[in-house]
């Protein structure tokens, strides 16, 4: 059948099963939202304030529902616009399809208003991008970007179609999408090799990351966990996929993770680590990094074997296929002296106790509150920074996909597009965002999106009046000096939040906070909370950057 440009890429989005979009218009995208809204029956289009909170929200979306995230952005600055949350998507490996529409192919190269090369700009950030010229290869590439964005490695692609191709008229045949496969790359003998070394590991250790998740594979790194009878650490990203209740759970590893798991990696014989990378925030000191252990890598991805940290073996596949092998391949063991070991270094995993004020909350008491009024199922979404970490430590995650946060790029501003993202795919579920006032300030306007769509997003905002994650290190490592990180701002956040139509309310200490919680959880409505916290609140234990457990900060002067 004959179709514009524009119906084609409806057609092909309906093709790979979506059904929300999110985005902003804008002139070289205007055939395009002409026929979204023909399509609107069968698309839902979520706009944003900012093109950069339509990102996060596709990223959001992504993660929480493991489809592809999808955001469409007009040419020049609306297209630039998208390059933080493609990023951030990039450096945690979610999947994305970023459509954005350019000047006409004869005004391309020509500097016109409006025209930016996004191909070359988004090409360190994006898995693959196309500049589509011809409405001929217009509906392969967008079924290519979308196989490119599932397939392997997961992450971001971007689409780039000129505006005379949306326009243009061309034969339209329907398709199935195809079938993503990822071979399973390592052979029987690596398999071998690996039980091998596991079989003669007296204190091993499992260290798994956003990998699990992105592979679907928790219930396979669950079986395996305790067929080896192996205590499992986890990155912030791997939050989630193995669940914090069960007696294997050791928590969280690297710069803020507890003392028994730093203890862990410098005692154990083992590592076997899962869709992680050995990043300079778990893997600090990298050459005395597990130091007397062997090391199995499962990953996806060959450029992660080798890069970071020197293994000892690695089995390369998809994590649902290379677990399943490899709990095949394995013996049941039993490690009860190791794991009784681990939990005496847990005894001493101790940081020095905040006194209780009448003129703040604290953070753990706030976190924890929340967690008692919400299901397994719900979800929870921070920016960047200390309240990141405190939430981290805290939160007692039993379930993956519940978990949403910018881990590799660490993006203030990412955490309301991302729970709007979350919010539109469980309009069933609680989402709370845990945001600090700093992260808060760079992305608020989409506050305008959560009431123009009456989205059910709990807001936190912890707020200490400081850029507190910077200001702490400027405490440990600065001589305290506090350069640009008292802002001084005196933003009324229960007003502000009014101001955009939103119930605000505020805790002000911790007798506040039951109470509170409890109100702004009662109904489906979104509300923002203004928490106020001591600017002096730290986020402990740390190991400092380049450094060990042996070099573990549990209080501060």
């Amino acid at each position: 059948m004959k179709l514009n440009g524009s119906e084609i890429i409806a057609e092909c989005l309906l093709e790979q099963g979506v059904d929300t979009v999110f985005g902003y218009p804008g002139g070289a995208v205007l055939n395009i939202y002409d026929a979204l809204y023909r399509y609107s029956d069968k698309i839902t289009h979520i706009l944003s304030s900012h093109e950069q909170g339509a990102a996060h929200a596709a990223d959001g979306y992504a993660r929480t529902t493991g489809k592809c995230g999808v955001v469409i952005a007009t040419s020049g600055p609306g297209a630039t616009n998208l390059i933080t949350g493609i990023a951030t998507a990039y450096m945690d490996s979610i999947p994305m399809v970023a459509i954005t529409g350019n000047v006409t192919n004869d005004l391309l190269a020509r500097d016109s208003f409006q025209e930016v090369d996004i191909c070359g700009i988004s090409m360190p950030i994006t898995k693959h991008n196309f500049i589509v010229k011809d409405v001929k290869d217009l509906a392969n590439v967008i079924r290519k970007a979308f196989k490119i964005a599932m397939s392997g490695r997961k992450g971001p692609v971007l689409i780039d179609i000129p505006k005379d191709v949306t326009g243009a008229v061309y034969d339209y045949e329907p398709s199935e999408p195809e079938k993503i496969f990822n071979p399973l790359i390592s052979g029987k003998n690596d398999f071998n090799t690996a039980a091998e070394i596991i079989k003669n590991a007296k204190c091993p250790m499992i260290y798994m990351g956003g990998g699990v998740v992105s592979a679907d594979a928790s219930e396979e790194l669950l079986t395996l966990a305790e067929k080896l009878d192996c205590p499992v650490a986890t990155s912030v990203m791997g939050l989630g996929g193995f669940p914090q209740s069960h007696r294997l759970f050791m928590g969280t590893i690297g710069m803020h993770g507890g003392y028994e798991t730093g203890k862990a990696t410098d005692n154990c014989d083992l590592i076997l680590t899962v869709g992680a990378r050995f990043s300079d925030r778990v893997a600090g000191d990298r050459e005395k990094f597990g130091k007397d252990a062997k090391i199995i890598q499962l990953d996806i991805d060959k450029a992660e074997i080798n890069k970071n940290v020197k293994i000892d073996c690695c089995l390369l596949g998809d994590l649902k296929d290379t677990l399943r092998e490899l709990t095949e391949a394995v013996e049941k063991m039993q490690h009860s002296e190791w794991i009784a070991q681990l939990a005496e270094w847990g005894k001493n995993s101790t940081v020095a106790e905040t006194p209780k004020s009448e003129e703040y909350a604290h953070p753990y008491h706030v976190i924890e509150t929340v967690r008692a009024l919400t299901k397994d199922t719900d979800i929870i979404v921070t920016d960047v920074g200390q309240h990141q970490m405190w939430v981290s430590q805290k939160y007692r995650f039993e379930e993956p996909r519940t978990w949403c946060t910018s881990g590799g790029l660490g993006t203030m501003g990412y955490g309301l597009g991302a729970a709007v993202g979350s919010a539109v795919a469980y309009p069933e579920k609680k989402v709370v965002l845990f945001t600090g006032d700093g992260s808060f300030h760079m992305n608020l306007n989409e506050l305008a999106t959560v009431c123009s769509y009456n989205l059910n997003i709990k807001i936190i905002v912890m707020n200490n009046t400081v850029l507190g994650m910077v200001r702490q290190w400027q405490k440990l490592f600065y001589g305290r000096r506090f350069s640009q990180t008292d802002p001084h701002r005196k933003t009324d956040f229960v007003k502000l939040a009014e101001a955009f139509g939103i119930k605000g309310m505020r805790i002000c200490n911790d007798d506040d906070a039951e109470a509170v919680i409890a109100e702004a959880f009662k109904d489906n409505q979104p509300v923002v909370i203004d928490c106020r916290i001591s600017p002096d609140e730290n986020v402990l234990p740390m190991i400092p950057p380049g450094k060990t457990v042996d070099d573990l900060i549990t209080e501060m002067e």
